[in-house]
């Protein structure tokens, strides 16, 4: 238990937001780390997004002492989406693109996110809550997908 308080802090890190356990989105499945990661980007395509670019954690994780050698940030979005609400709202910028940390956990494999609706309450422009809300619903079945592949 005391690893997951570690990679939960080190995801907390990583998102670069205080979050609540309430705040976040996470699944755990069974699959192999190389298993849940190709599922989770067949996911964000299904939903009609684009992977951005997948970084690379687990070096530097594992040069701290973390006992992790699969540890990733899925960065993902719709291009001209963000290009539109970043030219209506530059403020957004820091948020996008969207992100998923996913890392291996003994015979499992955890995926979670902040949740995209809380955005709402740094932003109070009704056009944007919706935007959120709707991230929210896409990451809730993004993450479903992984937890439970066809």
């Amino acid at each position: 238990m005391n690893a997951l308080r570690s990679c939960s802090l080190a995801v907390l890190l990583i998102l670069g937001v205080t979050a609540r356990a309430d705040e976040l989105i996470m699944v755990r499945t069974t699959q192999t780390f190389p298993e849940a990661m190709a599922n989770l980007q067949q996911a964000i395509q299904d939903h009609g997004y684009k992977v951005a670019r997948v970084q690379r954690v687990d070096i530097g994780l594992t040069s701290s002492g973390f006992k992790t050698a699969e540890y990733r940030v899925v960065f993902f979005g719709r291009i001209e989406e963000q290009r539109a609400l970043t030219a209506q709202h530059p403020e957004m910028l820091p948020y996008l693109p969207l992100k998923i940390v996913i890392f291996a956990e003994g015979d499992s494999t955890l995926a979670l996110t902040n949740s995209p609706a809380l955005l709402g309450t740094f932003f109070r422009d009704p056009a944007l809550t919706r935007q959120f809300q709707h991230w929210e619903r896409d990451v809730r079945s993004i993450l479903d997908q992984v937890a439970n592949p066809r």
